[in-house]
Order: C-alpha cells, then sequence, then structure tokens
C-alpha cells in the first residue's frame, strides 16, 4: 500500500455509475473520511476492483451515510465494542481479529465505538460482484448482507494479507490486488450474500501453448501489460477461471508465481555481478531498496547484502 496523495481529507464527490451517469452516494473513501475524520495510513486503488484503505481513528460517534461501494472490514489487533444502529435494530459485537463488519453499498446507520481502533477496508463496486457471479456462472448476487463483528476468519485473513503482503513493486502490487479483490468477491458471495452462491469446480489448467504465452507475459522484462485482465484475454478465458486455471497448472496464483520469478532474478543478479543492491531493486521494478529488501528476506530469511556474502 501507498501512501495517499492527497494532503487534506478528501473531498466529497459524487460517485458515478457505470453508465456514467451521476449517482447521489458518497464515494466510500470520502465518507469514511469525513466519519473519521484523518487520513488512511495507506491506502491503495486499482480501477478495475476497487480500494484498500488501512485506517487508525480516534472514538467514533457518527452517522455513515449511503455510499456507492460495498465497505468490508476487518481488525488486525485488540478488542473492544462496536455498536451498530440501522432504524429500529441495534447491533452490538465487537472488533478483534476474525471477524468482519459489512456496509452494503445504498445503507446507512449510526455507529458508536468508544476507543481508537485499527480496521482495514475494502471498497468493493458492485460491478465487481456482479463480475464475479457472471464469470463462475452463478446466480446474479442479492444483495449483500449487513454484519457487525460476524466471525468469518477467512474474509478477515484475505483483508489483512492485503495490508501485510504488498510488496513495494508496482507490478506484483496491481496484480497482488487485483487477485486478492476476486478473491474476497468470490468469498462474499458464497458466506455473505442473501442467496450463498455455488461455485463450480476446478475443471482442469491451462492448455501448455496458453501456459507457455502466459509465462512469457509474466517473465516479460518490457513493460507488458501485466494485469490479470490481460493475462485473462490472453487465454481467452474470464479472470475468474484464468486464475483457477493458472493455479491448477503451476500450483502457485499468478502473483505468487511472478514474486518467486523475480526473486529468482534478485538471486542470479546477487551472485553473478557486482551491480549495486539499490540498482537491482530498481531493475526489477520496486519503488526503494527497502522494499525490496523486506520482499526478499520475507522470501528467504536473509537480506540481499548477507545473502550475497554467504553465497559469492
Amino acid at each position: 500500500m501507498r501512501n495517499p496523495p492527497h494532503k487534506g481529507l478528501p473531498p466529497a464527490p459524487t460517485a458515478q455509475t457505470d453508465d456514467g451517469s451521476t449517482s447521489e452516494l458518497r464515494a466510500a473513501d470520502a465518507e469514511m473520511a469525513r466519519v473519521l475524520k484523518t487520513r488512511p495510513l495507506r491506502m491503495a486503488s486499482d480501477c478495475q476492483s476497487g480500494t484498500i484503505a488501512y485506517w487508525k481513528h480516534e472514538a467514533l460517534h457518527d452517522v455513515v451515510e449511503p455510499m456507492a461501494d460495498h465497505v468490508i472490514m476487518t481488525y488486525p489487533v485488540g478488542s473492544q465494542a462496536l455498536e451498530r444502529r440501522s432504524g429500529k435494530s441495534a447491533a452490538i459485537s465487537s472488533a478483534r481479529p476474525g471477524v468482519v463488519t459489512i456496509i452494503p453499498a445504498g445503507s446507512t446507520s449510526r455507529w458508536d465505538i468508544h476507543r481508537p481502533i485499527h480496521v482495514v477496508q475494502l471498497y468493493l463496486p458492485q460491478r465487481t460482484l456482479l463480475r464475479i457471479a457472471n464469470e463462475a456462472n452463478t446466480a446474479g448476487p442479492d444483495d449483500l448482507l449487513e454484519r457487525t463483528g460476524h466471525p468469518d476468519a477467512i474474509t478477515s485473513r484475505l483483508l489483512l494479507s492485503a495490508a501485510d503482503a504488498l510488496d513495494g513493486s508496482a507490478t506484483l502490487d496491481t496484480l497482488f490486488r487485483q487477485q486478492l479483490t476476486d478473491l474476497l468477491a468470490t468469498r462474499l458471495l458464497a458466506a455473505h450474500a442473501g442467496v450463498a452462491a455455488a461455485l463450480p469446480p476446478t475443471i482442469g489448467g491451462l492448455s501448455p501453448t496458453v501456459l507457455r504465452r502466459a509465462i512469457e507475459r509474466l517473465r516479460s522484462d518490457s513493460d507488458a501489460d501485466v494485469s490479470l485482465s490481460a493475462l485473462a484475454c490472453d487465454a481467452g478465458l474470464s479472470r475468474f477461471h484464468f486464475c483457477r486455471s493458472f493455479k491448477e497448472s503451476t500450483g502457485l496464483s499468478p502473483h505468487a508465481w511472478l514474486r518467486q520469478h523475480r526473486l529468482e532474478q534478485a538471486m542470479n543478479m546477487l551472485r553473478e555481478s557486482d551491480e549495486s543492491v539499490v540498482s537491482i531493486a530498481a531493475e526489477l521494478g520496486y519503488s526503494t531498496q527497502t522494499a525490496f529488501a523486506a520482499a526478499f528476506k520475507k522470501l528467504t530469511g536473509e537480506t540481499p547484502s548477507d545473502w550475497r556474502r554467504r553465497v559469492r
């Protein structure tokens, strides 16, 4: 995730619908900033999928107005009470790791949170849910259910990985966010829609020709588009089916495969050349040497410099 570019709180824009018309619903990031009265610590957006934001905010006593996107959230640390009132109904639960809260698009509710809290949020467009339902050949999703501190370790873990597993490489980050959002949308359809979606089993992997073409695109050192949309289009498949078939063929998701490939490139360069770690990080597309070193150590247990000294 990256620090958000704005210097103050974002304005309150109206949201655009898919047909280009203007909706009266507020964009989720703007409404959250208004209610939480701060900026997110980190935020990452993808026009094809949605926005992921990590917040730390103070006590909250306010009404969340209707938003254009679904908001799905989980809590990385601590435990404290959540109080939510929608019309005449009320819910009291606790914010803690392993639970999720869902604010469906268009809904409004009063919130009371009495102490500071850390929260990871996904702003998910309805069009993403509809696309996943269509690609998976499931029934169209009903409205998402309203949840407050609802136990769901799978969704919670997926959301937390968005805050913890970004590598500081623009290509890897984008591919990761696209995969993650599709996984979360699939999970929401299965566990938090009015009618649970039954997802079809994976049937076979990619053909050798299609797999080779996908790997050539992922390996490209040029500015080739390695988004899920481009990879799936090359394969003649939907994003949903491409990801499942790629993993069936390789044992890895596209993001994990590319991350592994970049690690192998880094090892070869560290072992066989005298290029500085800074130059290698830049050549592999990492935003900083620190981001590269963190990603390298996460996979090997050593910093690039320590690994180079050991193998040479």
